[in-house]
């Protein structure tokens, strides 16, 4: 019952809070752009009106805030501040975008995490950058490490002179992508992501130095298993099931069970939604539990299992629906903690899949209150596409139960936090139409006219 999932293996950084420590970081990068604390000032003075946001106060204030951000009691800057330092870390002193890890961009985050920001929130100031930096054409290379773009062009003329440094470079491009998937639009994405796409199709093709193909087909692995499910988003279904078919292949050639195991649930969701329909899905997840069977990642067996236990489910099937959440279940109460892809599944997402299997084949009490427990513990910014999910099948359940009233208010607060379907996210969108159709009976009620006005105002359906 999850959205199309996204690349398995590549996490992100995770500092602990010491306001300190990201006041030192703060004031070392002022002075590496050789900026004093009235130079600074002006210059986010500049951003705020180039961005056309609310005049600062004067100089001197915006100044003695900057030098509080460095002090030793370090209070955090606001967030209208920390826009405006993002902005200008996001460009470089020669004025081009640098977004990747090593970048100033990056470091500047890490800061923030220091002070105790929020993952949210950062995840949030990452993802107005990126905007802008789209809105205004920017594309992979502002995702680069500092350096790296130089070395990418020299290794795609010559794949011989690609080293540890290009590939990590690609890998971090993947991987930044992938974060903003419910974030951006998935056409922006698709943008972003082809030339990356592109790059590691011509070094796999060689000829790379043997060392680095390892990791450059995991990367390749990565690259055609999002590309693939942001075509799929984007409605291109044939293009979809060719880059998992791509990714399927680069997969084996590793040998690593997991790996090919990811893919193959990527693909079966997908297929889920696609014309091939339930049928294709259940192959594909069944050859996933065979694989995922001698992988290293309990997590993605676990998802294997749960996504085998919706096929049951929407089959009828509820002997083989509650066998296959049972081993689910019993792969994610395993102990993980050295799992190769520890962001791949989560109970939240398992009592999600509980729900639907409730849904088809059992009580609809039961599915109502696995969605709320899932809903609830899905609060991450990456997790923003399953809660919408969930929260639609959530109505569905309420429907079920002779409440389309409080299923309806459910519906709109969905389309109120649908940011998920307004990215394009296609699986939200089909299950919000479900709900929708499921309201039929009662269309000519005030209450579900409101619904519909909202679905149009905020999706335009």
């Amino acid at each position: 019952m999850d959205g199309v999932d996204g690349v398995d293996g590549m996490d992100g950084m995770d500092g602990g809070t010491d306001r300190a420590a990201g006041a030192a970081v703060l004031k070392a990068m002022r002075h590496r752009r050789g900026l004093s604390l009235a130079g600074l000032a002006r210059a986010l003075i500049g951003i705020a009106d180039d961005l056309h946001q609310p005049r600062l106060p004067c100089m001197v204030n915006v100044q003695r805030s900057a030098a509080r951000w460095e002090s030793t009691k370090a209070p955090m800057p606001d967030e209208r501040y920390q826009l405006l330092l993002a902005h200008l870390y996001a460009r470089t002193p020669g004025g081009g975008l640098s977004l990747g890890a090593g970048s100033d961009f990056a470091e500047y985050l890490y800061a923030l995490g220091l002070f105790g920001e929020s993952e949210r929130r950062i995840g949030e100031l990452r993802s107005l950058v990126v905007r802008t930096a789209t809105d205004d054409g920017g594309g992979m290379l502002a995702l680069l490490a500092p350096g790296l773009r130089t070395g990418l062009a020299t290794a795609l003329a010559d794949p011989a002179q690609a080293d540890d440094r290009t590939v990590a470079g690609l890998a971090s491009v993947v991987s930044d992508v992938n974060a903003e998937v419910g974030s951006l639009p998935m056409v922006r994405l698709q943008l972003l992501l082809a030339p990356a796409v592109e790059a590691a199709r011509r070094l796999v093709a060689g000829p790379t130095p043997e060392p680095l193909l390892p990791h450059l087909r995991e990367v390749m692995v990565a690259a055609t298993t999002l590309a693939g499910r942001l075509a799929f988003e984007t409605r291109d279904d044939t293009a979809a099931h060719a880059l998992y078919a791509e990714a399927t292949r680069e997969a084996n050639l590793l040998g690593q069970p997991w790996r090919q195991a990811g893919v193959q649930l990527s693909h079966a969701l997908v297929t889920l939604y696609s014309a091939r329909g339930l049928e294709g899905a259940r192959q594909l997840v069944d050859d996933a539990v065979r694989v995922a069977g001698s992988g290293d990642s309990v997590l993605v067996r676990a998802r294997a299992h749960a996504l085998q236990a919706e096929i049951a489910a929407r089959a009828g099937q509820d002997r083989q629906a509650q066998g296959a959440l049972a081993l689910a279940w019993h792969d994610i109460e395993a102990d993980h903690a050295d799992d190769p892809a520890p962001a791949s599944f989560t109970a939240a997402y398992l009592r999600g899949f509980e729900g639907v299997c409730e849904l088809y084949v059992g009580d609809a009490a039961v599915a109502q209150d696995r969605f709320a427990r899932s809903a609830a513990a899905l609060s991450a910014p990456r997790e923003q596409v399953q809660r919408a999910i969930v929260r639609t099948d959530q109505a569905l359940a309420r429907i079920r139960l002779g409440e389309p009233r409080a299923a309806a208010d459910l519906l709109h607060e969905c389309v109120s936090g649908a940011t998920a379907t307004a990215t394009g996210g296609r699986v939200p969108a089909i299950r919000l139409g479900r709900a929708r159709r499921e309201l039929r009976p009662w269309r000519r009620e005030e209450w579900v006219t409101d619904l519909d006005d909202h679905l149009m105002d905020v999706l335009g359906a």
